[in-house]
């Protein structure tokens, strides 16, 4: 993050009482496994926003079919330096798989989760909630560099067998 960059303290989003309910739900989990904690005082600070998960969203008239917490990191994306390890193509990747006999796939819905935050950049990944407001020990999907962070990670981890016997690819 450029050192001249002023941290931004947003406010809370006004939530009714059934997405107040979303939310409290949402983080019970990741509080629970200690992905996230409760913080107070920090420069910077991200509202969440709830928004539907929805069916047919070509349609005019829009189907929900539930809801989703976001965090709203805009502000410290735009003050981030930007990370430009590559991702992969998945075309590449596909054209790499065309031929083999047997495919496996890893469901790595918490695969970000794994990757810690340094301690100093803990409170930069805070957010506020209409009861509460929390930091991430963990990179939560919203910030900008997270892919970049998680493929390099990956690459790694693996890198003698990608190409060969495995592809990585978070989308």
């Amino acid at each position: 993050m450029e050192d001249e960059v002023k941290p931004v303290r947003q406010a809370q989003r006004r939530l009714t009482a059934n997405l107040e309910a979303v939310v409290r739900a949402d983080i019970v989990k990741p509080m629970d496994v200690g992905i996230i904690f409760a913080i107070s005082d920090r420069k910077w600070v991200n509202p969440t926003q709830v928004v539907p998960n929805e069916k047919n969203e070509l349609v005019p008239m829009r189907t929900v079919t539930g809801w989703r917490v976001c965090i709203d990191y805009r502000h410290l994306n735009d003050a981030t330096r930007k990370d430009h390890f590559p991702l992969p193509f998945i075309d590449q990747m596909l054209e790499r798989l065309v031929g083999h006999e047997f495919y496996c796939f890893l469901d790595d819905m918490f695969g970000y989760f794994q990757i810690s935050i340094t301690l100093e950049d803990q409170a930069k990944a805070t957010f506020t909630c209409p009861f509460d407001t929390f930091a991430y020990q963990r990179i939560p999907f919203e910030l900008c560099n997270v892919p970049a962070t998680f493929q390099r990670c990956m690459m790694g981890i693996f890198d003698r067998l990608v190409g060969e016997i495995m592809e990585v690819c978070k989308n």
